[in-house]
């Protein structure tokens, strides 16, 4: 049971570090299409990239967290298969 809401646990916190993710690299897309005047858009954009590096290198850690606690749960390590529609 602990092994299990430890998964949950880092399984949450994945999907938020994810969503940072997202939201970094569309700030990123925006400032690289030109879509700030701002001066100091260079800067702003290098920030962004490091902010993006950190955060997906917190990422890749872990799912080899998860993926280590899926292995111990007798799971497959990788996300769950995702269920398709209409298939």
């Amino acid at each position: 049971m602990q092994v299990e809401r430890e998964l949950e646990r880092l399984e949450s916190e994945e999907r938020a570090l994810s969503a940072r993710r997202r939201r970094l690299h569309e700030r990123i897309d925006f400032l690289r299409a030109g879509g700030s005047d701002d001066p100091g858009g260079a800067d702003a954009l290098a920030q962004l990239e490091q902010q993006e590096r950190d955060v997906s290198a917190a990422r890749r850690s872990l799912h080899r967290q998860i993926d280590e606690l899926r292995v111990r749960l007798g799971r497959p390590p990788g996300p769950p298969p995702r269920l398709r529609l209409g298939a």
